[in-house]
């Protein structure tokens, strides 16, 4: 970004950029193997216990009573996501804030991450019918999850100029699934050989340690990142005179107030909060509708998730490379027009027949990372240099597991219904009205506003 009377930063070389790829690597574990595989159908199944029913009930509708309100078994997993999204609506912009007037980032990030990963871990201890400490322990990790996020993304700006970051964040979205897809083909390898039939007991045990596994992984490749980042001090104008903590929550709230200057950066975030709620919702959400609406196997469904993670590597690069010669927007427009096919085709998927499935896996893994990467760097053009923790802050309210309007809506809508169809085909709405939002938005001029260069092409 071009700072005006301010030293230009450090060119960020080879090493620093592959250990900022890393980070996607060590968090996408807890994304893929806990999030979009195994944690809805294990906290379900633990919610179904706490309600009575038995473990291996073929049509439990069960309800809970956390705190005294009537939950269904079904509908809990998703109110956790949006009950830990909207904690994060409070937790995000202020780690945001904190990153930029923060004179060193990493450890910010580490503690972060390890937090997030130490809650995972403790997912040893969920057991029986203890739906409410998984329920915490989730909320924990989530939050987390996003707060480290939020101070990884706040690094991209640094890592290249206007016309890299298309690539660079492309590349970090790749990695990161082959990071997670790793990892998720060990636990499906433990999960073929482990398993016993008729005994839902053994399965369940396997899921807990798949997701404890998630959490080691997580903990031991931030490291790398540690090692490899360097700390790119503040601009003097945000950097902090006396203590970090309350100069985050103060520079907090002028933000907010500055952000008003700043109406099309607010319509490309608005825009971004919409479609992404949607696809965080069918990734966070799409084993639990399998398992429960399709009467899949777990091992079918991690073999799907496998699909859509080693093809996401190469359609986030393909995407990439598309953006290059026709610009980021349209590749994301594209994009969201292939997840309105992907929706409505999940609808009319056929129960218990697992090939359907697997090729509509295949679809989404093509243009998932592809149209979050994208939107990451489309989104680091718009943002006002020695502002990025701040923005990204809001950001990361919907990005990777991070969604609250979906999970919700999709929650309420089988709460209604008891059809996890009808709350799949319910989502098109958010990509609609996110494309068209999209579509308006005059971002050549919003990068301009925001006082940076514009890519040649947009």
């Amino acid at each position: 970004m071009a700072v005006t009377g301010e030293t230009p930063p450090l060119q960020a070389g080879k090493r620093e950029r592959t250990g900022w790829y890393f980070y996607d690597w060590a968090m996408s574990a807890f994304n893929t193997s806990v999030v979009t595989v195994f944690l809805g159908p294990f906290l379900t199944t633990v919610t179904e216990i706490a309600s009575g029913c038995a473990i291996d009930a073929d049509d439990c509708e069960g309800v809970v009573h956390p705190f005294g309100i009537t939950v269904a078994a079904g509908s809990y997993f998703a109110y956790l996501v949006s009950l830990s999204v909207f904690l994060t609506v409070f937790a995000l912009p202020v780690m945001g804030a904190i990153a930029d007037r923060a004179p060193r980032k990493k450890p910010l990030l580490a503690g972060a991450a390890f937090l997030g990963a130490a809650a995972t871990i403790g997912f040893v201890f969920v057991t029986g019918d203890r739906y409410l400490l998984g329920g915490l322990l989730f909320i924990i990790a989530n939050i987390a999850f996003g707060a480290a996020l939020v101070v990884y993304n706040s690094f991209l700006p640094q890592l290249g100029g206007p016309d890299e970051r298309d690539k660079i964040s492309s590349r970090g979205w790749a990695i990161g699934y082959l990071g997670g897809g790793l990892l998720l083909l060990l636990n499906l390898l433990a999960v073929m050989s482990l398993s016993e039939e008729g005994n839902p007991q053994r399965t369940l045990d396997i899921a807990r340690w798949s997701i404890v596994s998630a959490g080691v992984w997580w903990a031991i490749f931030t490291l790398i990142p540690l090692l490899w980042l360097r700390e790119h001090p503040p601009l003097e104008a945000a950097a902090s005179k006396g203590n970090v903590l309350t100069d985050g929550f103060k520079q907090l709230g002028h933000t907010i107030k500055q952000m008003r200057a700043y109406p099309l950066t607010l319509a490309f975030l608005g825009a971004y909060l919409i479609y992404n709620d949607g696809i965080q919702t069918v990734i966070a959400l799409a084993s639990q509708f399998g398992t429960e609406e399709l009467k899949l196997e777990q091992d079918t469904l991690i073999l799907t998730i496998l699909i859509v993670q080693f093809l996401a590597f190469g359609g986030a690069l393909l995407l990439g490379a598309l953006a290059n010669r026709i610009g980021a927007r349209k590749t994301v427009l594209l994009s969201l027009a292939l997840w309105l096919g992907v929706v409505t085709a999940a609808y009319w998927l056929p129960e218990g027949e697992p090939l359907p499935f697997m090729l509509l896996g295949a679809g989404i893994g093509l243009v998932m990372g592809g149209s979050q990467a994208l939107s990451r760097s489309l989104f680091s053009q718009l943002i006002p240099a020695g502002k990025e923790g701040e923005y990204y802050g809001f950001y990361e309210i919907s990005d990777k597991g991070t969604s609250w309007l979906g999970p919700l809506f999709f929650g309420l809508i089988f709460q209604m219904t008891n059809s996890y169809r009808t709350g799949i085909i319910s989502l098109v709405v958010f990509f609609l009205l996110g494309g068209v939002l999209l579509a308006i938005v005059p971002l050549r001029r919003a990068i301009i506003a925001a006082g940076n260069t514009p890519p040649k092409l947009i």
